[in-house]
């Protein structure tokens, strides 16, 4: 990687909140719970596993919605038991804020937890703030290729950060109303992913090429369909992995190819034809 690349990350996270776990590497095997076969030979999927950073909350806490009010409760000696839930602060940090905000900024520390007017929709804020390289975004999501918890689901959330500084926030909607929903140190909650902003770009998105009929299809395709799908299924000697090897050796040759990109994304540079 070139000295550049390591000078100057893509994304910079900025922990304010105390105790807040720093972001960790998302785990290729979805922390543990892939299928072996899976882990070894799905290159897709481990990919997909392994994209971005899991997100643990700074402190444990528990939501509760009847229906109609959000309650909620934390693991602080500070703190009571179930109180409704309108906007709160970490315990402590409104004050840590104020002492180390300048002037005119103080008084305007960032809530950890918000009901927001939606029934049972809850933002939390993650106790960090991120900055991104020009032309990079961050996408806030569940945890890929993870079962979905059963008591909330997190809307997903591609958030500019390359311009807009401030909390890396989500909102949740709680889906259960006979339950708390348990949130704890030592599991993560969230996964968030650096996107370059041309991936999601109108004039991507709005130009996509379509074969409409599998007439349609030249020799180039055929022959790749050979060479990916007929001719493995036709090798009794075949074995799985040649996707992944392939992926491996294509990462490899590519080096660190981030500048490059986050070029494209504000126009600075196009692609080679």
């Amino acid at each position: 990687m070139p000295d550049t690349a390591r000078q100057s990350p893509i994304v910079t996270f900025y922990r304010l909140v105390e105790g807040t776990p720093a972001p960790e590497r998302a785990d290729r095997s979805a922390m543990g719970s892939l299928p072996t076969r899976a882990y070894r030979h799905c290159d897709a999927v481990t990919q997909a596993a392994g994209y971005g950073w899991h997100i643990r909350p700074a402190l444990g806490f528990d939501l509760l919605w009847d229906g109609e009010c959000v309650h909620w409760r934390a693991d602080h000696a500070e703190l009571g038991d179930w109180m409704p839930l309108g906007a709160v602060q970490y315990p402590g940090f409104a004050a840590r804020f104020d002492a180390a905000a300048p002037q005119g900024i103080a008084g305007y520390a960032p809530p950890f937890l918000t009901a927001l007017q939606e029934p049972g929709v809850v933002q939390i804020w993650t106790g960090l703030f991120a900055r991104t390289a020009p032309g990079w975004s961050l996408l806030v999501r569940n945890l890929a290729n993870l079962p979905r918890h059963p008591g909330f689901e997190a809307y997903e959330g591609l958030v500019e950060t390359d311009r807009w500084f401030g909390p890396l926030f989500t909102n949740i909607r709680l889906l259960r109303t006979d339950m708390a929903v348990r949130f704890d140190p030592a599991d993560p909650y969230l996964q968030v992913q650096p996107v370059p902003q041309a991936a999601y770009a109108d004039a991507v998105l709005g130009t996509p090429g379509l074969v409409p009929e599998v007439a349609g299809l030249g020799a180039r395709d055929w022959e790749e369909y050979r060479t990916h799908i007929v001719a493995p299924n036709q090798d009794a000697a075949h074995r799985p992995g040649a996707y992944a090897a392939e992926g491996r050796r294509r990462r490899k040759a590519a080096g660190c190819p981030y500048a490059a990109m986050a070029a494209m994304a504000t126009g600075a540079a196009t692609p080679p034809g």
